[in-house]
C-alpha cells in the first residue's frame, strides 16, 4: 500500500473565460469590500492570463500579485504554506533559498476536474484580506 497521497497533476491551462470569470468574482469580492486590489491570474504554466489592477491600488502589488498565482502554480499549493514555514523560523528558514516561492498568503491554486489549471494571486492589503479575495475568486471557477 502507498503511504503517500498521489501528487495533484497539472490539467490543461486555464482559458481566458475562465480567467476572467475567477478575476472578476474577486474583483468584486474586493470592492465590496472597499480594497483596492491587483487580481492576477495565470495558467497552468505559471503564465499571466489575466490582470486586473483596481483603481488605486498600490503599484506595488502587480508583481506581488503575479508572483503569488505563479507560486502556488509552481508548488501546486496555497502561498500560505509558505508564509507560515517562514513564520515558523527554525529549518522553514529553507524556504528563502527557494526560487520562485513567494512566502505571502493571497495565492491559491485553481483546481478543476482534479488538475491544477492555473493560479490566483491577489495583493493590495494584509495577507488576510488578500487571501479572503484570492479565495472568491478561486470558488467562482465551480460555477
Amino acid at each position: 500500500m502507498n503511504q503517500f497521497a498521489q501528487p495533484i497533476p497539472y490539467g490543461f491551462p486555464i482559458t481566458l473565460e475562465e480567467a476572467r470569470r475567477v478575476a472578476s468574482a474577486a474583483m468584486d469580492e474586493a470592492g465590496k469590500q472597499g480594497w483596492p486590489m491587483v487580481i492576477a491570474v495565470t495558467d497552468s504554466g505559471s503564465n499571466l492570463v489575466a490582470l486586473y489592477k483596481m483603481d488605486h491600488a498600490q503599484t506595488g502589488s502587480v508583481a506581488i500579485a503575479q508572483h503569488k498565482a505563479a507560486s502556488a502554480v509552481r508548488f501546486k499549493r496555497p502561498t500560505k504554506v509558505f508564509e507560515e514555514a517562514l513564520a515558523a523560523g527554525g529549518i522553514g528558514l529553507r524556504l528563502l533559498a527557494t526560487e520562485g516561492a513567494c512566502p505571502l498568503e493571497g495565492g491559491l491554486p485553481l483546481v478543476k476536474d482534479g488538475a491544477v489549471i492555473g493560479g490566483i494571486g491577489v495583493s493590495g492589503m494584509q495577507s488576510t484580506q488578500d487571501a479572503l479575495v484570492a479565495a472568491v475568486g478561486a470558488s467562482a471557477l465551480a460555477t
